[in-house]
C-alpha cells in the first residue's frame, strides 16, 4: 500500500501560514496566545508565521495600547510586557466583481474584507457588438471603478466575471445557442494581457446564488437556489454548499420551461408585466407598459395590475414547484432587479406552492438588488484569493 508523502517544513510553513490567516480575517484582531488557542500551534510558530506575513504584506502587528495604571493605586504601573496583537490587512490588495449583461457591464472593486469601495457601469450600444467593443466597454467600467477606489489595476489580485450564459468548470463559454456565444469574447485573455489579472468567468446566476448564500437571505443555506428574474430567469443552484454546473455548465438553465404546463416560456417577472400590461391595453390611466408601472399601480390597488400580479404570482409558483421537484433545495430566492417589488408577490406564491410539489421550499426575496451578482463575483474572487494567497504577491 502506497505510503502519503511525508510534510516537509516548507509544506507546514504553508498549512500553518493559511490556518493564522484564515481566523485573522474573521477577526478585528488576536494576541499571539489568542491565535495560538485556534490554531493549535505553538507559540514560536505562531510568532514565525505572524512575523513571514506581516513581511509579506498580508497582516499588520498594532501598536502596544498604553498600560493603564490600577485605578486603585494609580502610582502602581501595571508589569509586563502587553501581548502583541496582530490584525488582517483588508488593503492589501483589492478585488474586481463584474456584472456582464447584454446591455449593461458593471464593475465593483472591494478590499479582502469584501467592502465595495468603488462601482462604475457601462452600456454597450448593443447586443451584438464585436467582441474588441465589447472588451473595450468592460475595461472601461472596470478603470472608472478603480478610478472611484482610489487604487490601480496592479493592485488586484482577482476578478470575478459573471455573464448571461452557461459556463463549465474551465471557464468555457457554453456557445450553443446564438444569445451565450455573444459573451465568448476572450474576456480572460483579454485583461490578462491589459493587466494581468486573473479573471474568474461564472454565470451570473451562479454567481448571484454565492451573493445571495454570503450576504443575502440565503446566508449559510446549503441546499439553495436563486432565480434571476428579470426579463428571462436563471438559476444558480448549490447543492450541500458547492454550486452544480453539470457537464458544461448549464446547470440551472431554464429552458426546459417552454414544456412546463402553465408556464410555457422562460420569460420573467419584469418581462411578463410588460408584456401582460401591453396586452390589456396598457395602463389603466395611460401610458407606457412597464413593470414599475405594473407594481406601482397594484400598490395603489388597480384592479388590472392586481390580476396581472396574481397571474405572475401563479406562474411563478408553477417555476418553483418544478425546481423543488428536480432539485428539493431548502430555500429559493428571487433575486435580480426585480426582487425588491417580487416581495409582494410571497404570499400568493407560498399558498400556492402546496399545490404543485409535495415539497415546497422557503421562498424569499433577495435584499441584494441588482447588485447579487457583483457581491457574488466579489465572493468568488476573494475565494481565488484566499486559496492561493502565499502564491500570490502583493504590490501594495
Amino acid at each position: 500500500m502506497p505510503h502519503a508523502a511525508a510534510a516537509t517544513p516548507q509544506l507546514l510553513r504553508r498549512v500553518n501560514a493559511h490556518a493564522v490567516l484564515r481566523h485573522l480575517r474573521g477577526a478585528e484582531a488576536a494576541t499571539g496566545t489568542e491565535l495560538m488557542a485556534l490554531t493549535g500551534l505553538t507559540r514560536a510558530s505562531v510568532i514565525a508565521v505572524c512575523e513571514d506575513l506581516i513581511g509579506r504584506g498580508w497582516i499588520v502587528e498594532l501598536e502596544q495600547p498604553h498600560a493603564n495604571p490600577d485605578p486603585a493605586n494609580p502610582d502602581k504601573a501595571r508589569k509586563g510586557r502587553p501581548a502583541r496583537r496582530f490584525a488582517f490587512n483588508p488593503e492589501a490588495g483589492f478585488v474586481l466583481g463584474l456584472d456582464i449583461g447584454a446591455a449593461t457591464t458593471t464593475a465593483a472593486v472591494a478590499d479582502l474584507r469584501g467592502t465595495v469601495i468603488g462601482r462604475s457601469s457601462e452600456g454597450f450600444r448593443a447586443a451584438d457588438i464585436p467582441a474588441r467593443e465589447r472588451i473595450a466597454v468592460v475595461d472601461l467600467a472596470c478603470r472608472q471603478a478603480l478610478e472611484s477606489a482610489g487604487t490601480d489595476p496592479g493592485s488586484i489580485l482577482a476578478v470575478g466575471a459573471g455573464i448571461a450564459a452557461p459556463v463549465d468548470r474551465d471557464g468555457n463559454v457554453l456557445v450553443t445557442q446564438r444569445f451565450w456565444s455573444l459573451f465568448d469574447v476572450g474576456l480572460r485573455s483579454a485583461l490578462k494581457d491589459l493587466h494581468g489579472w486573473t479573471v474568474l468567468l461564472e454565470n451570473d446566476a451562479n454567481l448571484a446564488a454565492l451573493g445571495e448564500r454570503w450576504r443575502g437571505s440565503g446566508a449559510g443555506v446549503d441546499d439553495l437556489v436563486v432565480l434571476l428574474a428579470g426579463e428571462r430567469l436563471g438559476a444558480g443552484v448549490m447543492e450541500s454548499g458547492r454550486l452544480l454546473h453539470g457537464r458544461g455548465g448549464a446547470a440551472g438553465e431554464m429552458g426546459y420551461l417552454d414544456m412546463v404546463e402553465g408556464v410555457g416560456s422562460s420569460d420573467g417577472i419584469a418581462a411578463l408585466a410588460r408584456q401582460w400590461s401591453a396586452a390589456d391595453g396598457g395602463p389603466s390611466a395611460g401610458g407606457a407598459a412597464s413593470a414599475p408601472r405594473v407594481f406601482a399601480d397594484a400598490a395603489h390597488g388597480d384592479a388590472a395590475a392586481l390580476a396581472i400580479l396574481g397571474r405572475i404570482s401563479e406562474r411563478m409558483a408553477r417555476v418553483i414547484a418544478s425546481i423543488a421537484s428536480l432539485i428539493n433545495p431548502e430555500q429559493v430566492v428571487i433575486g435580480g432587479a426585480v426582487a425588491e417589488s417580487a416581495g409582494v408577490l410571497l404570499p400568493e406564491i407560498a399558498a400556492l406552492l402546496p399545490r404543485f410539489t409535495a415539497t415546497p421550499p422557503r421562498v424569499t426575496a433577495s435584499p441584494l438588488g441588482d447588485a447579487i451578482v457583483t457581491v457574488g463575483a466579489v465572493r468568488h474572487a476573494l475565494d481565488y484569493v484566499e486559496a492561493n494567497a502565499l502564491e500570490l504577491e502583493l504590490t501594495r
